[in-house]
């Protein structure tokens, strides 16, 4: 009786293996690029059907508009979405969201808040022009972190001028408010 569980089993597990699938090209609506996928074609028939539903149903659901007479207009158009087709600038991506993922320079981890205090105070005196905070989030640790850049490339001439003075210093990743940002 287990010879034939064992049998069964073996069989069922191959059964599986010979489901066959089918390449899927489609073309992707933002960009144009073919997209190929590797599915049933059972799959590939129901997706096509649900497809050509939603485009009957937009097709079939006209928009009243208050400024015709006969206050039926074509079918809604979905909104355009905007692709660059070039790499946006800083003060682009400043306006669209004004805090992003960047970097600070972190100074040091101390134990403390007195501590924390006395290294910004140090810090302070030696780079009056760059901005300092405290990071409390690793309590009871605290770390120094200075100024905000949007790249690491960014940071590192400041960074090597911090190293004279804290060797421990190096970039991390950080939010940061994009117009503080160098």
């Amino acid at each position: 009786m287990r010879n034939l569980i064992k049998i069964f089993s073996i069989l069922s597990l191959f059964g599986f293996y010979s489901v066959e699938a089918q390449q899927v090209v489609k073309k992707d609506t933002l960009s144009g690029t073919e997209l190929v996928m590797t599915m049933d074609p059972k799959v590939s028939a129901a997706l096509e059907g649900i497809e050509g539903k939603c485009s009957r149903t937009t097709a079939n659901n006209p928009v009243r508009d208050n400024n015709t007479d006969s206050g039926i207009v074509s079918a809604p158009r979905p909104p355009k979405i905007y692709v660059p087709s070039r790499e946006l600038t800083n003060a682009e991506i400043c306006r669209k969201n004004p805090r992003i993922l960047g970097f600070k320079i972190q100074i040091t981890t101390v134990k403390s808040n007195e501590e924390a205090n006395e290294v910004k105070a140090y810090f302070r005196k030696r780079f009056p022009n760059l901005k300092v905070e405290t990071d409390a989030s690793l309590r009871p640790n605290y770390k120094i972190l200075a100024g905000s850049y949007f790249t690491k490339q960014s940071a590192a001439a400041d960074l090597s001028r911090i190293r004279e003075y804290f060797k421990s210093a190096i970039a991390v990743q950080y939010r940061i408010f994009c117009s503080e940002a160098k």
